[in-house]
C-alpha cells in the first residue's frame, strides 16, 4: 500500500511545485522611507498566465509585524486608502500593485528600510499557495502613480 501511495505523494508534489510557477512577479519593490517610519508599502507587478482565476489573500514580511493588501478607492471625490480581504488574479491577466492602486502595507517596521537593500516577502494566494519575492528597495518616482487603474493597460 505504501509504494502504490508513492505515486500519488509525488503527483502532489509535482502538482504544487508546478502552480507555485502559475503567478510570476515582476519588478517587486519596497518604497524606501524615512528613519523613524512606522509603515511602508511594496508594489509589484503580478501575472496569472494561467487558465484559473487567483486571489493574493495575505502576506508577511520579517521586516514588518504585520501586512496587510490595500486599495485606494474614491470617496464622495476624496482619494483613501482601505484595506481589502484579497487582490483579485484573474486568469491571462496582469495586475500591478502600484501608488494610487492595489499595494501591500507593511506596518509594524522592525527598522527602516534603507535603499539598495532587499525586503523578504511572502505572499499568500487563495488556493494556499506561498511565494517568497526579494523586493528592493526603492525611492518611488511620481511616474509610478497608477490613479484607479489596476490592471496593465487600462
Amino acid at each position: 500500500m505504501r509504494i502504490a501511495a508513492l505515486p500519488l505523494a509525488l503527483f502532489s508534489l509535482f502538482s504544487a511545485t508546478a502552480l507555485a510557477q502559475s503567478l510570476t512577479v515582476e519588478d517587486a519593490r519596497v518604497r524606501a522611507v524615512p528613519p523613524g517610519s512606522p509603515t511602508t508599502a511594496a508594489f509589484m507587478d503580478l501575472t496569472n498566465p494561467g487558465e484559473t482565476d487567483l486571489a493574493l489573500v495575505g502576506g508577511a514580511s520579517p521586516l514588518a509585524g504585520t501586512l496587510e493588501l490595500h486599495n485606494h478607492v474614491m470617496v464622495e471625490g476624496v482619494m483613501q486608502m482601505r484595506q481589502v480581504e484579497e487582490i483579485p488574479l484573474p486568469a491571462g491577466e496582469t495586475v500591478r500593485l502600484a501608488p494610487g492602486g492595489w499595494h501591500l502595507m507593511l506596518f509594524e517596521l522592525a527598522r527602516p528600510p534603507v535603499e539598495g537593500e532587499s525586503v523578504a516577502l511572502t505572499l499568500t494566494l487563495d488556493n494556499g499557495e506561498t511565494l517568497s519575492v526579494e523586493a528592493p528597495v526603492r525611492r518611488v518616482q511620481p511616474m509610478e502613480m497608477q490613479g484607479d487603474g489596476q490592471h496593465m493597460g487600462q
